[in-house]
């Protein structure tokens, strides 16, 4: 029998205690990923926005290299947000639990703007919308650094869209409803993603298993 699919605040909320370890040690391209991200901010960083910023482990490197950023970060846990408060007391971080993708976050607000291992739970459509959003927030000539699971090809992708397709229907989950789904784009969707949703230019820095570093710039 088929595993009921976990909605995604409580399926966060059950692995805080061993996330950061998960994903250091057992997802290939995250710890290089967190690190070649922070490196590719821009001079003069002042102020962030993070989607789905989790226990925020990719802002270690951006405050080891911006230590008086500004940083906005969204998560829909309460137990990784409560993490990441106390990682970074002291730090100019404003957390805010809920579902980023429903947020408008303002207009040319940020100097960038960046998300790791959150993007693939959503479809095209949802992604294509909140990236028109990033876009906004954006001032002229920032940019947004996408890390996250992709798909290796367009066969890929289409098969874990069915098999997420599938398992909403079987558990009647409506489309509407976060839930824990893996469904990655292959790369090319993703710059196509990001181009239809404005960004000028669109390129790919680093790559590891399937993790990998997107950058979009306005």
């Amino acid at each position: 029998m088929t595993e009921p699919v976990e909605e995604m605040a409580a399926f966060f909320a059950r692995r805080v205690e061993d996330y950061d370890r998960h994903m250091l040690e057992e997802v290939e391209g995250c710890r290089e990923g967190y690190s070649r991200l922070a490196a590719q901010l821009p001079l003069g960083l002042s102020r962030l926005l993070d989607l789905g910023c989790g226990t925020g482990l990719e802002l270690e490197a951006v405050f080891a290299r911006f230590p008086q950023a500004e940083v906005t970060a969204w998560d829909v846990s309460a137990e990784m947000l409560e993490r990441a408060c106390c990682k970074f007391a002291g730090r100019r971080l404003r957390l805010f639990q809920g579902d980023y993708l429903q947020q408008d976050f303002g207009e040319e607000e940020y100097d960038a703007a960046i998300s790791f291992q959150t993007m693939h739970h959503f479809s095209p459509d949802r992604k294509r919308d909140l990236y028109a959003r990033v876009l906004r927030t954006l001032k002229r000539g920032g940019v947004y650094l996408e890390g996250d699971y992709m798909a290796a090809s367009r066969e890929e992708e289409k098969k874990a869209f069915a098999h997420a397709a599938r398992l909403r229907a079987e558990q009647g989950i409506a489309p509407e409803c976060l839930m824990h789904l893996d469904i990655p784009c292959a790369e090319e969707t993703q710059h196509r993603l990001l181009r239809e949703a404005g960004f000028s230019h669109t390129e790919k820095l680093f790559r590891q298993g399937n993790t990998t570093l997107l950058l979009a710039r306005k």
